[in-house]
């Protein structure tokens, strides 16, 4: 493998939310990436951390608990994720316009949608989504109402977001989308995927193919016509046994050395624009483990290489 160019510079964003998630704490998930050693991580990956402290996002207590209503849906606190979402995008934008590559510190998943959208805000972008859901919910399908299941329905205007102008990305396509590692998907998001044309790799594909076929052909999905994606990486896309802190864990998942392979390929690509790390909850991890997994993901997705 010939070693990888990247960006000089990354810009560390905090979005410390859990407005989208059944489970408290994935909020604390910023501090707990930061205090896991992210920057020298990064430093080591021989590019230049620039922090950016966090989105401000007041905590669950401060705001109206009601669901907010989306015609005839419903949304957990779609107001406040709206308000977070519309400062990540900005952010997003301001460190890609200073030529840097934003790394969005979550927080639950419901940030991909400002994240995504700033990151494609300019121009067109594939993504590929490691998850081991599918996040294709919408309001009038989500059993628990959590916007953490459904930033990609939002992403591409889908139901109930099709007029929520701050949640969509019209840069994005879905024929540029890979879902890769997904063990867990409810009835109308499994009617959406035989509908629309995402591109779906689930555990199944890489228990047969392998994970390196399995990410070489996202890759090829993800820039098919375009020049640079967007990677979320939701820490529950690994098994519980590997990355215990978080909050929705399936068994079955990506094992340590899986993970890393993928994020080794995904640099070897060079075409990162922007990158998540999401759902990490300090209040379910044993030692801060999930968070330090993190910081060496993101390292390798970077261009952290072995040798």
């Amino acid at each position: 493998m010939e070693p990888v160019s990247m960006a000089q510079a990354v810009r560390l964003i905090g979005a410390p939310t859990d407005y989208g998630a059944n489970r408290r704490g994935v909020d604390m998930g910023p501090s707990a990436i930061r205090y896991a050693g992210l920057a020298d991580q990064l430093r080591a990956a021989g590019v230049e951390p620039i922090e950016a402290g966090d989105i401000r996002a007041p905590y669950a207590e401060e705001c109206d608990p009601e669901t907010r209503s989306l015609r005839t849906g419903t949304a957990k606190f779609l107001e406040e994720t709206k308000a977070v979402c519309t400062q990540l995008a900005e952010t997003v934008e301001s460190a890609l316009a200073a030529g840097e590559i934003p790394v969005v510190l979550g927080g639950d998943h419901s940030v991909a949608i400002g994240s995504v959208s700033g990151s494609a805000a300019a121009s067109p972008i594939g993504a590929i989504w490691f998850d081991a859901h599918a996040d294709l919910n919408t309001p009038s399908t989500s059993p628990s109402g959590n916007i953490h299941g459904m930033p990609l329905a939002a992403l591409l205007g889908i139901g109930e977001f099709a007029d929520q102008e701050w949640a969509t990305a019209p840069n994005l396509q879905e024929g540029n989308i890979a879902l890769v590692g997904l063990r867990s998907a409810d009835e109308a998001e499994r009617a959406l995927l035989d509908e629309r044309e995402l591109t779906v790799f689930t555990m199944s594909d890489i228990d047969r193919r392998g994970i390196t076929a399995v990410v070489d052909d996202a890759l090829a999905v993800a820039t098919d016509g375009v020049d640079e994606i967007h990677v979320s990486l939701d820490l529950d896309w690994l098994d519980p046994t590997e990355a215990p802190g978080v909050g929705t864990p399936v068994r079955g998942g990506v094992t340590y050395r899986e993970a890393h392979a993928a994020m080794e390929q995904v640099a070897a690509r060079s075409a990162v624009r922007s990158l998540d790390l999401v759902e990490v909850n300090p209040t379910l991890d044993r030692s801060n483990e999930t968070a330090e997994l993190a910081t060496e993901l993101a390292a390798s997705a970077l261009g952290k290489r072995i040798l």
